[in-house]
């Protein structure tokens, strides 16, 4: 299925390159600002908040600490993802009470006439604190010299471990062992438009209506609710326009949207706020920081007979996403490789640094890079070719479906259920020119030049439930109003699902309008997360756009006196098959799906009772009026996309910067609805892989304070550093869903650090073992291995 990329979903990117975008801070100029007092220590205890001096200033509203609040907006924050082996979980409060754990936690809110006058009396605002020596790192919260929670011993949040086989007995018997230990530094999002929320409450309708740049509006309205003690029928909640999230923005609720709603509904007057990437890049949400240390043994081939992998996770200062980044790295850690035995273990340790959670890719770029890396080292240790021994190893389509003998992070069995991994290998080596390489860098060298070349294979669980809904609506107009609870942060899903629903029912995609993220709307669903919209929402869609198309055939069948099987659907109306009849069009057959006994426009005046008279109940099939259904959709297990990446890479031998000569991607999303859409996540998805390769790194110093809270010293690509980006594309689909999707949002970055470092590594013949590597790091390696290269 394919849509025309001059309507629906495109319509509304020309909206946006017009600038008519409407995005959180586009809404409500009239409203209070809010502005947050933050903690300028890692770890500190309160003596004391003093707010007088700021709640006497003009334009001041109000002020507000840990003891101005009220009920259960001073209670800890809920654990969203509650999980067993999450034995110490630790959540922050909306407001600090009596110790702070890391640089940006927030300990008062003030409210006023403008954001200027805001801030301005956030520095009047005093705060006493006693500061306690931090907890910077894993190595010091895995010695638990200190501890970041008092009452959680070792700093660990969780522990678990899996494991099939005999993994110690067959280490024992390998021909070849290898221990390797890898390092992936933290990172965070940083979308365009950080987190906001504008809050309003009306007091003749006691409804509170909350606009958020969040990824889950029914989790977060649900959430808003249940800690204000309101009914959840109370609480609306409304994703504006939103520039970019990749999981930033997927806790509800966030300490600022549960108290900017608390304070509209205290004050009685809209509240707004809206993150500055001071606040985004320190004190939102980070991810990436694991440190691996992983014994491999194989044989001579190649072939991988037993892994034993353990993992230390910084969880930051809280758990509010439990245990889900590790949990799904240590999943990945398998990798798309048939491996006999394996023992994964990882321990989540707590740090006073900002929360960790979620961010795209979500704990499967750690996991690839570890057994990219691995796969490296034994075709290095042996002297075989990388592809080859990757090939030796690879789940075969004759294989699938595969058990990967572990759970997911939906607590499902991991199954890996369709795919091609030796088709995607051999495409993806002959798109970079794998088998000619070798010339290509003889050449290079004996022109004074250091290029590399390196490849990486992947999985991608995408499409988890529980569940996502859609509602398709007919006007009598003809055009067509389609819902989801998904919102959209730039994946084109406008484009996705008005594809689906325009050709279920056989109308232009540009005759359909999408709503999505608004629970007026549509009430339940989970959110947009984990590359899942297209699979669980669009076959949601899906279902329910045929279930509108039955019914329209039904009511066409009665009204032209003939029966639905005589009927198609064709160009927006309904015919008799194999005629010139005389047709209705859509829309028409929307009014006469809803009887009516008053006229009031020459619409309705055709569907009353004399006007279209009816033998029997007046009613259409089904019991309900109108041509508007809702359908949901509950995956019954993730489905897995999977691909390769290559790329060529050269290395300045005096300054040491790496630059990206080419990139190639191939990746299966099974069935592709719209390949331009599928292409630029791939593209954007290569573009932040990249970035965390080669450019970024949120660092601390040893006091907790962040190193890098502007993009001044966090390191981005500009687009002149990101390379013409190949895409093939190779379809088996999904078995798990009509449609035959898997999702695709991830896909492009779960590899690329992989992929970068075995680059680097094939130019300069130093092994590369830690991401990001930034042209410091490897003058550093370079001085470190001068005289001693590695590669065989």
């Amino acid at each position: 299925m394919s849509t025309d990329p001059h309507t629906a979903g495109r319509a509304d990117g020309r909206r946006f390159l017009l600038g008519r975008g409407r995005y959180l801070d586009d809404l409500a100029h009239d409203a209070f600002q809010a502005a947050f007092v933050r903690s300028p220590h890692a770890s500190a205890l309160i003596t004391g908040v003093d707010l007088d001096r700021a709640r006497s200033m003009p334009g001041v509203i109000a002020a507000f600490a840990h003891p101005d609040l009220t009920g259960r907006v001073r209670d800890p924050l809920p654990v969203l993802v509650p999980h067993p082996a999450l034995t110490a979980p630790r959540t922050a409060r909306p407001l600090a009470a009596g110790r702070v754990r890391h640089v940006g936690e927030a300990v008062a809110m003030v409210v006023a006439t403008d954001r200027y006058l805001a801030e301005d009396a956030c520095a009047r605002v005093a705060v006493g604190y006693r500061p306690l020596p931090p907890v910077v790192d894993l190595t010091e919260s895995s010695r638990a010299q200190r501890l970041v929670h008092s009452d959680v011993s070792g700093n660990m949040a969780g522990h678990s471990v899996h494991q099939a086989g005999d993994c110690a007995a067959a280490l024992r018997a390998a021909p070849y062992r290898l221990e390797l230990e890898l390092t992936v530094e933290r990172s965070a999002p940083a979308p365009l438009e950080g987190r906001g929320a504008l809050a309003r409450w009306d007091d003749t309708t006691d409804t509170l209506l909350l606009h958020s740049s969040t990824q889950l509006p029914t989790g977060l309205r649900a959430a808003v609710a249940a800690i204000l003690e309101l009914p959840v029928s109370s609480v609306e909640c409304v994703v504006p326009d939103t520039g970019g999230a990749f999981g930033g923005k997927l806790v509800h609720p966030t300490p600022e949207e549960v108290l900017v709603a608390w304070a509209a509904l205290s004050l009685r007057r809209p509240v707004k706020w809206v993150e500055d990437r001071w606040e985004n890049l320190a004190a939102s949400s980070h991810e990436r920081a694991q440190r691996h240390r992983v014994t491999v043994g194989f044989d001579e081939r190649g072939r991988v007979l037993a892994i034993d992998a353990t993992f230390l996770h910084d969880t930051g200062a809280y758990t509010p996403y439990g245990l889900v980044v590790p949990l799904v790295t240590a999943a990945q850690v398998l990798g798309p490789y048939r491996i006999p035995a394996y023992r994964i273990e990882f321990r989540s340790l707590y740090t006073n640094t900002t929360m960790v959670t979620p961010y795209r890719g979500a704990g499967r770029p750690q996991g690839t890079f570890v057994t990219e890396r691995t796969m490296d080292a034994v075709a290095r240790h042996l002297g075989l070719d990388r592809a080859q021994v990757r090939a030796a190893n690879l789940v075969r389509p004759k294989d699938m479906p595969y058990e990967g003998r572990m759970p997911f992070q939906d607590g499902r069995p991991l199954v890996y259920d369709s795919g091609d991994l030796p088709a995607a290998l051999a495409l993806v080596q002959r798109a970079v020119g794998w088998e000619d390489f070798p010339a290509e860098r003889a050449a290079a060298r004996a022109n004074g030049r250091r290029i590399g070349i390196g490849l990486a294979c992947y999985v991608e669980g995408t499409g988890i439930g529980p569940y996502e809904g859609a509602r398709v609506t007919v006007a009598a107009t003809g055009r067509v109003r389609v819902a989801v609870a998904t919102p959209c942060q730039g994946q084109s899903h406008a484009t996705m699902l008005a594809g689906i629903v325009a050709g279920t029912l056989g109308i232009p995609p540009g005759d359909v309008t999408v709503t999505a993220g608004d629970t007026r709307a549509l009430g339940y669903g989970a959110g947009t997360f984990a590359s899942r919209t297209t699979v669980v929402a669009g076959n949601a869609a899906a279902t329910a756009a045929a279930a509108v198309r039955s019914k329209a055939l039904q009511v066409a069948a009665r009204a032209l006196g003939t029966a639905p099987e005589d009927l198609e659907l064709v160009d927006g109306a309904v015919r008799r098959r194999g005629t010139t009849a005389p047709s209705l069009a859509l829309g028409q057959i929307a009014v006469l799906s809803n009887p009516l006994r008053y006229a009031f426009d020459r619409a309705s005046r055709a569907a009353t009772q004399f006007a279209a008279p009816l033998d029997g109940p007046a009613l259409p099939p089904g019991g309900t009026p109108g041509l508007d259904e809702v359908a949901y959709f509950a995956p019954p297990a993730a489905t897995f996309a999977d691909g390769a990446h290559a790329a060529v890479v050269e290395t300045d031998p005096d300054t040491a910067r790496i630059r990206v000569l080419r990139y190639c991607v191939v990746h299966d999303c099974g069935v592709v609805l719209d390949r331009d859409a599928v292409e630029g996540q791939l593209r954007g998805g290569v573009a932040q892989g990249i970035a965390g390769a080669l450019y970024e790194r949120l660092g601390y110093d040893r006091r907790g304070h962040p190193r890098n809270t502007s993009f001044r010293d966090f390191l981005m690509p500009g687009s002149d550093e990101i390379p013409p980006i190949r895409i093939e594309h190779i379809v088996t689909p999904s078995t798990l869903n009509p449609l035959g999707v898997k999702g695709v949002g991830e896909g492009g970055i779960i590899p690329v650090a992989a992929v970068l470092a075995a680059a680097v590594e094939d130019a300069e013949g130093i092994v590369i073992d830690s991401v990001p590597i930034r042209p410091a790091d490897l003058f550093v390696l370079r001085g470190r291995c001068a005289g001693r290269p590695v590669r065989k």
